[in-house]
């Protein structure tokens, strides 16, 4: 994470972003130096004078205007002691500040409360939305002990009975949802052009989370109070049906056997259907209960047989489909 936060902290994109490219010795921006602080490191434990002195700290770094690459300006550094955390610089030399500024980013990344912050966005990424702190703590533990290398964490925390427990805990996002749907079911990307990526990328914006579009530097929301309102439910729902139907994404490659492509040879029964269903979208079978109330949507029962001429297997399948698609079993991780 130290090379992470080394490199990221010297990217122009970073850099113009947070506003450090126009911070100078006469006018030091504190954009970059308080998301340095909140956000990619310790978390919410810093000073107003932490912030005022890493933005100090933080000019020269700035964007060479003729190549846009990265590049250090002595000429706009601000030089005098510094204290930041529990860091310590007399930073004394123009032409020594970004070293001094490296030592700061070592100093932040294998801070004991940037392993916390990094330990327990990992756990709520991975295990729960609200992560056992035994874990966290654990996952910190190994984080320190390894100067901030990411895996040996990460095989801590994968190798951890916490995550074994943890199928089911996490709702998918909105992009996570729609990207899955369309695995699911199969479809392929336009023959040519790029139509269909274009218009499943405004299909996920509707639903709040087109990549790359939210604006605050903190990234998108990973917990589902964020996005299960029932507003984004219903919207989910209705992208569900517009997947399989093949309104929109029209462009996609979709099977000209639906059925054949989700479930191969006609099954039996209708509760046969529904469990071939069931394993290719959810990767188990339902309850009896569950798959009786699907197969009462037809007005039928899990033991009717199935023609090949039933609606079911035919013009109705989108809507069995993305009836299964809108439950629980489809909507969690």
């Amino acid at each position: 994470f130290a090379d992470l936060l080394k490199a990221s902290a010297r990217h122009p994109a970073m850099l113009t972003y947070l506003d450090n490219r126009f911070s100078t010795k006469q006018a030091p921006n504190e954009n970059y130096g308080r998301e340095l602080l909140e956000l990619h490191t310790v978390g919410l434990g810093y000073t107003e004078s932490d912030v005022k002195d890493a933005a100090r700290l933080l000019t020269g770094l700035t964007v060479d205007w003729d190549t846009g690459g990265y590049k250090y300006s002595p000429n706009t550094h601000a030089t005098g002691p510094v204290q930041v955390a529990g860091f310590r610089h007399d930073n004394a030399t123009a032409a020594g500040g970004e070293t001094a500024v490296l030592a700061l980013l070592d100093h932040l990344a294998r801070h004991p409360a940037t392993a916390r912050h990094i330990a327990t966005k990992l756990c709520v990424r991975f295990v729960a939305d609200n992560p056992p702190a035994s874990l966290v703590n654990r996952l910190a533990k190994v984080y320190l002990e390894h100067r901030s290398a990411i895996v040996p964490v990460l095989r801590a925390l994968f190798g951890s009975p916490e995550f074994r427990a943890s199928a089911g805990a996490k709702i998918r996002t909105p992009y996570e949802d729609i990207v899955a749907t369309v695995r699911a079911v199969g479809y392929g990307p336009d023959a040519t052009g790029t139509a269909g990526i274009e218009s499943l990328y405004w299909l996920i914006g509707s639903l709040g989370q087109a990549p790359l579009s939210w604006a605050p530097p903190n990234g998108y929301p990973d917990v589902a109070a964020a996005w299960t309102s029932p507003g984004g439910v219903l919207a989910r729902w209705n992208a569900h049906l517009h997947i399989v139907a093949g309104y929109r994404p029209k462009e996609f490659q979709r099977p000209a056997d639906l059925a054949g492509a989700l479930v191969g040879a006609l099954p039996a029964t209708y509760g046969e259907l529904i469990d071939a269903l069931a394993r290719r979208l959810f990767g188990r079978t339902l309850p009896a209960e569950h798959r009786s109330a699907l197969a009462a949507y037809f007005g039928k029962t899990a033991g009717t047989a199935l023609r090949p001429s039933d609606s079911a297997v035919g013009w109705r399948l989108p809507q069995l489909v993305a009836l299964m698609l809108n439950s629980p079993y489809f909507a969690v991780r």
